[in-house]
C-alpha cells in the first residue's frame, strides 16, 4: 500500500480490496461455533455451513467460465453436506486467490473480464457484494437460532483496516 501522500495504485487497490472481503468473511467464519456451524435453521433452510460453501462455489463456478481458459486453475467445488469449518476456510483462501488471478487478468486487459461485462470494477463490486449478502443472511441466522454473535464479532465485520492488514496490506 502507498504511504501517505503517494499515489493510490488502482489495480493493487482493487485485488487488495477483494482480499479484504474475503478476509472479512474468513473472520466471521473463523468466530462461529461449531455447533452453529451445522445448526438447521427454522423452516429447514440452508445451515450456515451451507451457506459459506454456496459463496465458495459460486466463485468457483465464475473461475470455470471465465478463467479456465486463461489457465487458471479451478479449486475444488465443496459439498454443502458435512463440510466443516475448517475446510470452508481452505476454500475461501483457495476460491478468493483464483478470483484474484481472474481480476489481475482483467485489469491487465484494459480493464475487462471476458465475459463478464462491462468491466472489473463491476466484477470486483458483484463479489464484495455476494460475500456481504450472505455475511448478513449468517448474523441474522445466527441471532434466530439463538446465538447472537458477540459485538467484537459483529464489529470487527466493519473494521476494514485490521482485515486489510490480516489480508497482507
Amino acid at each position: 500500500m502507498p504511504r501517505s501522500g503517494q499515489p493510490v495504485d488502482l489495480a493493487e487497490a482493487a485485488v487488495h480490496a477483494l482480499a479484504t472481503s474475503n478476509q472479512v468473511d474468513v473472520f466471521l467464519v473463523e468466530h462461529l461455533s461449531d455447533e452453529l456451524w451445522s445448526s438447521v435453521p427454522p423452516g429447514g433452510r440452508k445451515t450456515i455451513g451451507a451457506i459459506v460453501t454456496h459463496i465458495h462455489n459460486v466463485r468457483c463456478m465464475w473461475v470455470t467460465m471465465l478463467g479456465r481458459k486463461l489457465g487458471i486453475e479451478v479449486p475444488a467445488h465443496l459439498g454443502r453436506a458435512g463440510v466443516t469449518r475448517e475446510q470452508a476456510l481452505v476454500a475461501l483462501r483457495e476460491s478468493q486467490a483464483a478470483l484474484s488471478r481472474l481480476l489481475e487478468h482483467g485489469l491487465a486487459s484494459g480493464g475487462k473480464v471476458a465475459g463478464f461485462p462491462p468491466d472489473v470494477m463491476h466484477f470486483l463490486a458483484y463479489f464484495v457484494a455476494h460475500d456481504a449478502h450472505h455475511r448478513g443472511q449468517i448474523c441474522m441466522l445466527a441471532r434466530q437460532l439463538g446465538h447472537r454473535l458477540p459485538p467484537d464479532v459483529t464489529a470487527g465485520l466493519w473494521q476494514w483496516s485490521a482485515r486489510a492488514k490480516e489480508a497482507g496490506g
